[in-house]
């Protein structure tokens, strides 16, 4: 196995039902994608494994007769709903018109995968990706309109030769 697999397989509570499944999630994973968190829950017509990954949002049932494999790319989710009861919830995901209903999910499984994925739809992010925060990079119109501003208030005499050098001097370290 793999140990992003082996890590989210031993926070489940129970994996019955599902440990075909995890055998069979690597065969499922895009290159370079890892698996963040996984839940159980009812989908379709039978129990499988929710893998929250850091591309996507897979529900993946395999039977023995037949697999079926729904994945819900972040960027196409666009909210998440979490109605949990008293053991068991249910995890609405909608994404890109469509709305899946995932049951029978346990509650502190399911509750801590919707508030995830909100957080990252919230955010514009994906899981497991932390956004880089860029520094604001001034326009070179906006340099240029300041830079003339500034030379104008010079010529009109409203700022001396001193205030001048420094102003452009931050406009300038701006960039």
């Amino acid at each position: 196995m793999r140990p992003d697999i082996d890590a989210a397989a031993e926070k489940l509570k129970s994996t019955l039902g599902s440990k075909r499944e995890i055998n069979h999630l690597p065969e499922v994973l895009w290159e370079g994608e890892t698996v963040e968190m996984l839940a159980t829950g009812l989908y379709g017509k039978g129990n499988g494994l929710l893998a929250m990954t850091s591309m996507r949002l897979i529900f993946l049932k395999h039977g023995v007769m037949s697999q079926q494999v729904e994945d819900f790319p972040y960027s196409k989710i666009s909210s998440v709903q979490w109605a949990g009861g008293l053991l068991m919830g249910t995890l609405i995901v909608f994404a890109s018109g469509n709305k899946a209903e995932i049951k029978q999910v346990p509650k502190d499984q399911g509750k801590a995968l919707a508030d995830k994925l909100r957080m990252h739809i919230a955010a514009g992010t994906t899981p497991g990706v932390v956004p880089q925060q860029a520094a604001p990079a001034a326009a070179p119109q906006d340099v240029a309109s300041r830079l003339a501003t500034l030379d104008q208030l010079r010529a009109a005499g409203a700022i001396t030769d001193v205030e001048y050098q420094d102003r452009r001097a931050k406009i300038l370290d701006s960039l």
